[in-house]
């Protein structure tokens, strides 16, 4: 499978992503959420600066780790165990402080040239596709979340 991963335009991961100061990314909720345990090793991940409605760069999965009902201290200690990579401000920090995580590291990190998004309606900021193609304008099928679904 492939991942499009929107990147936080104000907190400027994209660039964080590019410039090698950043080498994970990071998604968090109270339960399981989309791409806990559904994201490998070896697997493509494309990138979009939220907001421009470009996918503009591309990685490889390089180890993943997934966390359930995360107690306290133990959502301290991942975050700072992984702060190096994660990159995170104080208020990602806080954003992402939650029992469920999942920590997608990754390496190979290219400049693709833009490939221009086509957003439909109700999509999450994690997208799991069989291609890339599947969601760029010209190319693009009616998403459905069955990839999605736990």
């Amino acid at each position: 499978m492939i991942h499009l991963v929107y990147c936080d335009d104000k907190e400027k991961v994209l660039e964080k992503i590019l410039d090698g100061s950043k080498t994970m990314i990071i998604r968090a909720a109270a339960g399981r959420k989309i791409p806990h345990s559904r994201v490998f090793d070896g697997e493509k991940l494309y990138f979009m600066k939220k907001g421009t409605a470009k996918i503009s760069a591309n990685a490889t999965v390089k180890s993943v780790q997934n966390y359930v009902k995360l107690s306290e201290d133990e959502i301290v200690k991942v975050l700072a165990d992984n702060q190096e990579k994660l990159n995170l401000s104080k208020k990602q920090q806080e954003r992402w402080h939650k029992k469920c995580m999942c920590l997608v590291e990754f390496e190979n990190v290219s400049e693709i040239k833009p490939l221009d998004f086509d957003r439909q309606g109700n999509m999450d900021d994690w997208l799991i596709l069989e291609k890339i193609e599947d969601v760029v304008v010209g190319t693009s099928i009616p998403y459905n979340y069955d990839k999605a679904k736990f």
